[in-house]
């Protein structure tokens, strides 16, 4: 397990690693530059190699199936951001195995689980063969305008709760929020880092006010992802779903 440092959950848990860019949000992925790094550190995980023209060195689609059991030794409840490293409706990624990450999160109801991806199509296609247990939160990913039509994908699963990611925030966003429960924003951070306006945020936040969904704003980013901040028009915006777990109230992880 990694303590995470995404402020909106607590860990991390990758039974897949490695992906394939797919969208604009992808350009500057973090996950791929940290994979080339574990590579070079001789990290077994990140061993395997990507397409250079989609992917990179470390960061080949690899599937852990020794990682299933790690959630079920974590004894005190905790927020889990699954597949930090990856995406787990990768094309590669067989519907068997997405399955047994299933049945672990449907086994360990005392932990919440975050799942996001940008495969909106797959997630749809195979939303019927899979279990959805409550405390699962099935998200995707929407940079801009262009890929709004994920969150349509999205309403077609019955998740217990659903949410968007815009972040990066590469333009503006306007999407139906009907039946969505949350939305996240942030900016680019690294080197050479899009940066997010100040409109595409203020407008994102007040139809989520309007449609009284809790809006979550994560950072400015820049050079580094806490290089702006997170104030946004003097304040931070932390809300989550009505389903927020009382460990992220508590802010307490424990082995």
């Amino acid at each position: 397990m990694a303590r995470s440092t995404i402020e909106w959950t607590e860990a991390t848990w990758n039974p897949t690693t490695g992906c394939d860019r797919t969208s604009p949000g992808c350009d500057r992925c973090y996950a791929l530059t940290l994979a080339n790094r574990l590579k070079a550190m001789g990290h077994e995980k990140y061993q395997c190699d990507g397409d250079l023209a989609t992917s990179g060195p470390g960061f080949g689609l690899s599937i852990h199936p020794d990682t299933l059991d790690i959630p079920r030794t974590w004894r005190t409840p905790r927020v889990i951001f699954v597949n930090s490293m990856s995406d787990l409706f990768h094309p590669e990624v067989p519907v068997s195995f997405i399955r047994d990450v299933f049945e672990v999160i449907v086994e360990t109801p005392r932990h919440t689980y975050q799942v996001l991806t940008k495969r909106s199509k797959r997630l749809a296609q195979l939303a019927d063969q899979l279990p959805w247990p409550d405390n699962m939160w099935m998200g995707v990913s929407v940079e801009n305008q262009r890929y709004a039509f994920r969150a349509d994908h999205l309403r077609d699963t019955p998740a217990a709760v659903r949410f968007l990611s815009v972040e990066p925030m590469l333009g503006p966003v306007v999407a139906d929020l009907t039946e969505l429960d949350w939305v996240i924003a942030g900016g680019e951070s690294g080197p050479g880092a899009r940066p997010v306006d100040l409109a595409w945020l203020r407008d994102l936040r007040d139809l989520c006010v309007a449609s009284a969904v809790p809006f979550f704003f994560k950072q400015w980013g820049g050079r580094t992802p806490k290089a702006g901040g997170r104030h946004l028009d003097g304040r931070t915006w932390d809300q989550y779903p009505p389903a927020r777990p009382l460990a992220l109230v508590a802010g307490v992880v424990e082995s």
